[in-house]
């Protein structure tokens, strides 16, 4: 019974147009579902540190308004320790404080529950008593269930609400700031393009058009469409199914009548001079928010039938969508989610920055981004992409923050940023083509990554010693099909000739995890630990075995390839991969007469287990290669694609650390040279301990490689020991940053560490 009641009230909240009508139907049912007086809300004034009285259900009506410091009373308290506060006589707690305006004095019984959402608390809901004892087990566990429930709701809803929430009478408008996780540095000053992809009703954004008449009639040809495909859909069924399970076709096609949804679509078009998607969006809303509330289960099970509906009508007219997005320059492009595949076709000179809802800090996407040097923030969850089209956006991609109509000072000091970090990357241009020595003369190999065309030239531009990284499989996710064989040979061809007479590292195909194909579809309930890397290519010798002749047959002449196997676990899953190179190597010579050499072969360390096998696999490669950002996510169990457990990700983790230092001192040991090709290697905190713990070679987006080159020029190797030894005995990432920060300061490096500037407007 208690669930019910616990999805009945979440459903409505959901539904709510406001948030304040959304806090008014909160306290009315909660209320009632804990048979109590009193239910009041309030929220957390972030400016002011007070806890605001927002709704009540019981309480003086001219209540609402009045703010109780943090620690102030029952509810502050409640909010400063971030626990529950249950008493039957709440006047004789030691925090008990008295606000006449309430009219509180004669409830008794009081429980008061923190309203979190991620880490940080949003607001206190109480519900008092008079004649009552404490509040039960039973009850409080409801309470916090309801609370935890809501908060995602509530900070939804505080996100979207147009105006400051805490704002006085006659106040303008203030900016709106969202906090996400830095996906690639830089900073972004230009104006929002939400871009869908798939179809999903709730992220349609409100887009208004001039002609209403062209726009209802491409609403009318979708929805025709429809009524054509559920038609053949009942007759393909007929003599299948009985009559009375063919019904729904029936209901479907009266919806879709004329007089019906479509009616009211066009009205909300020429009324409201948006485009179709937006109408869809709103009118099925409505539909299937009042569906969701009917008692009846039948009919309210009726709610999947309007949004499956919906989809269909959107679907329909986003296949056939006329309105060509315009990228002015300065886009910011706003996503849910964005594939790497969807990012690469857009006109990428215009624009400015990348902000998405989902997504993480080492998402494939984002590291495409980083290559690109587009400032980047993901996992931006609470952004309300339905209210953001055309808005004026500056993009923070060091502190993942952005703000949406940002005041003028604000814009103003992003502005001079953008101008100092545009000279300091002119000052970084004297350090292209030369070589990496720290201040003692210590040389350090910087490679690259690449993956697109314009990581190898600004690779060459820049000077790197060679390609640590080769990701082959943005070659397969650019096309509708699986490359052929010469195709593939082509490209290779075009990397190893870049890079003549330096060493090429090409990775076989990665896919897998946040890494698709669009025709080679993977569907797994945990795609980190799933099919992927070699698992699929040993899996597929014809894909793979195609690949590797590719490879071979585009290195002769040059003799500058290696080759790098993914996600290996296993010593039985290298060797089954040699034999099958080995195979290939003979094949090719046998049919081309060509003297193809055996190219080096590396193993990824990624999969922990791997690490207990150094000796083993040695015994069979050539060299090792760290992927950090796997490696990062396996030893500390967070899935890197997770936004709820980002926070958790830390390269500055001491497991990961200590596991990099012990990578290195094993290989040096065993006589075989390891490299970082993670994108560890291309942040400049982070590289400084890797060249301290031993490192040599360092392979990076492009985008950074002067910036460590830079760095590294000004640091002297036994310094950068010292402080790698000093990091390594740290207990935590929060030590690690200190102690980077005390050397940093000490050598007066500020400038070349990556900002983490905070900017006051």
């Amino acid at each position: 019974m208690q669930l019910e009641v616990l999805r009945r009230i979440v459903q409505e909240v959901d539904n709510a147009p406001t948030l304040h009508d959304a806090l008014e139907l909160m306290v009315k049912h909660v209320a009632l579902a804990m048979d109590s007086e009193v239910c009041t809300v309030y929220l957390l004034n972030e400016r002011q540190n007070r806890f605001v009285l927002f709704a009540s259900q019981g309480l003086n009506s001219n209540a609402i308004g009045l703010s109780l410091a943090m620690g102030e009373g029952l509810v502050g308290q409640v909010g400063l320790c971030r626990e529950i506060v249950s008493t039957e006589q709440a006047s004789s707690h030691p925090n008990y404080y008295y606000l006449p305006e309430t009219g509180e004095e004669r409830y008794n019984a009081f429980l008061g529950v923190p309203i979190m959402y991620r880490r940080q608390v949003m607001g206190v809901m109480v519900v008092q008593h008079t004649e009552r004892e404490a509040y039960t087990a039973e009850e409080e566990s409801f309470m916090v269930t309801l609370c935890a429930q809501l908060s995602g709701a509530i900070a939804h809803a505080q996100a979207v609400e147009q105006n400051d929430l805490f704002a006085r009478p006659g106040m303008l408008p203030s900016q709106k700031t969202f906090n996400g996780i830095s996906g690639a540095g830089g900073i972004a000053i230009g104006r929002a393009v939400v871009y869908l992809q798939g179809v999903d009703l709730d992220l349609v954004p409100d887009r208004f058009i001039e002609n209403v008449a062209e726009e209802s009639a491409l609403l009318l040809q979708a929805v025709e469409a429809v009524r054509y495909e559920i038609t053949h859909l009942d007759q393909k069924m007929q003599g299948v199914l009985m009559d009375e399970e063919r019904a729904l076709f029936m209901v479907y096609l009266s919806m879709l009548d004329a007089h019906a949804l479509p009616a009211q679509m066009i009205a909300y078009i020429e009324q409201e001079s948006c485009w179709a998607q937006t109408a869809v969006r709103k009118v099925i809303g409505d539909h299937s928010a009042h569906f969701a509330m009917m008692e009846d289960v039948y009919l309210r099970e009726r709610e999947a039938d309007i949004k499956d509906l919906g989809h269909r009508i959107l679907a329909k007219l986003q296949a056939a969508d006329h309105h060509s997005l315009d990228f002015a320059e300065n886009t910011i492009l706003l996503s849910d989610e964005l594939s790497t595949t969807s990012l690469v076709e857009l006109p990428l000179d215009n624009i400015a920055a990348i902000v998405t809802t989902k997504g993480s800090t080492n998402s494939h996407m984002a590291i495409v981004a980083r290559a690109l040097a587009i400032p980047t923030v993901v996992g931006v969850t609470d952004l309300p992409l339905t209210q953001l089209d055309d808005a004026e956006m500056v993009v923070d991609g060091h502190l993942g923050r952005v703000f949406v109509n940002p005041v003028r000072n604000l814009r103003l000091r992003y502005k001079e940023i953008q101008k100092e970090e545009a000279q300091a990357a002119k000052e970084l241009d004297q350090y292209a083509n030369k070589a990496t020595l720290t201040q003692d003369g210590t040389a350090i190999s910087l490679l690259v990554n690449t993956g697109m065309m314009i990581d190898v030239i600004r690779g060459v531009q820049r000077g790197s010693d060679g390609v640590g990284l080769y990701r082959t499989e943005i070659l397969f996710m650019l096309r509708e099909r699986l490359p052929s064989e010469d195709e593939q040979r082509k490209v290779y061809r075009e990397q190893l000739s870049h890079f003549a007479g330096k060493n090429v590292v090409m990775r076989t195909l990665d896919i897998g995890a946040d890494k698709s194909l669009p025709y080679f579809p993977i569907s797994e309930e945990n795609p980190a630990l799933g099919w992927r890397g070699v698992r699929i290519s040993l899996d597929h010798p014809e894909i793979f075995a195609a690949q590797i002749r590719a490879m071979l047959r585009a290195s002769i002449g040059l003799d500058n390839l290696s080759i790098l196997l993914p996600m290996v676990s296993a010593v039985h899953e290298l060797l089954d991969a040699k034999a099958l190179i080995v195979r290939e190597v003979a094949a090719i010579r046998e049919k081309y007469g060509e003297p193809v050499a055996m190219p080096p072969i590396g193993v990824m360390l990624e999969v922990p287990a791997v690490l207990y096998q150094l000796d083993d696999f040695a015994a069979h490669v050539d060299f090792f290669s760290v992927g950090s950002n796997d490696l990062t996510q396996y030893l500390l169990a967070v899935d890197r694609s997770n936004t709820k457990v980002a926070q958790l990700y830390s390269h500055m983790h001491p497991a990961v650390l200590r596991a990099l230092n012990l990578i290195k001192q094993r290989c040096s040991s065993l006589g075989k040279t390891v490299s970082v090709c993670g994108e560890m290697a291309g942040d400049t905190a982070s590289a400084l301990l890797l060249v301290g713990m031993g490192y040599t070679q360092l392979s990076m987006s492009a985008s950074n490689l002067l910036k460590v080159r830079q760095l590294l020029a000004h640091v002297h190797l036994a310094d950068v020991k010292a402080l790698s030894a000093q990091c390594l005995q740290a207990a935590n990432a929060n030590d690690v940053l200190a102690l980077l920060e005390q050397f940093v300061e000490l050598h007066s490096l500020q400038k070349m560490i990556k900002p983490k500037r905070e900017v006051v407007a």
